[in-house]
């Protein structure tokens, strides 16, 4: 089953040193980057995108939504923040969306609804792998979670010590998606 995609697009730029505060003023030509390489994303993984930034400041009275290039766009309304309306879709999609954020009560929020909870820079790998003009500068080969050890940290308890517990092994299949 395809889940929605809640992105928190600040969040997001700040893992790439966009935002900040040691960014370059102006973060228009960040967001219109991000936008595009979310929309080859979806390309290959057909999930449906909602990436969603701050209008808290600047924002009109009412929430403002577009879709651009297949990727739903959000800024939330003067004095409301993008957590905000990230958890409020949280709330409506429920167990249906992933949530991209390093935000802990963004997180926590989305977690406790029964959505998938993915830390920005964890996705930002994700976009990076598939996207061709955004490689990294690091070794070509990729590393995927089956590769990780398996190993448990404690000995202690029955059954397969190199088998890694139930829930790891839950949120690796579920990420294996993405």
């Amino acid at each position: 089953m395809t889940k929605h995609l809640i992105i928190d697009g600040y969040n997001l730029l700040g893992v790439r040193g966009q935002v900040g505060p040691h960014s370059a003023g102006d973060i228009e030509p960040g967001r219109e980057q991000l936008i595009r390489e979310l929309s080859l994303y979806r390309q290959r993984k057909a999930h449906p995108i909602t990436v969603v930034f701050d209008g808290w400041q600047q924002g009109g009275g009412s929430e403002r939504r577009e879709h651009r290039s297949g990727i739903q766009v959000v800024y939330s309304r003067r004095g409301e923040r993008a957590d905000q309306v990230i958890q409020r879709l949280a709330e409506d999609f429920g167990s249906d969306c992933a949530v991209v954020s390093s935000d802990h009560e963004v997180a926590n929020f989305a977690k406790a609804r029964g959505a998938l909870v993915i830390g920005s820079p964890e996705f930002e790998s994700k976009l990076r792998a598939g996207s061709p003009g955004r490689r990294s500068a690091g070794p070509s080969k990729r590393v995927d979670d089956d590769e990780k050890p398996l190993t448990r940290q404690r000995g202690d308890k029955k059954g397969n010590p190199k088998k890694l517990p139930k829930a790891v092994r839950r949120r690796l299949r579920q990420l294996r998606s993405f």
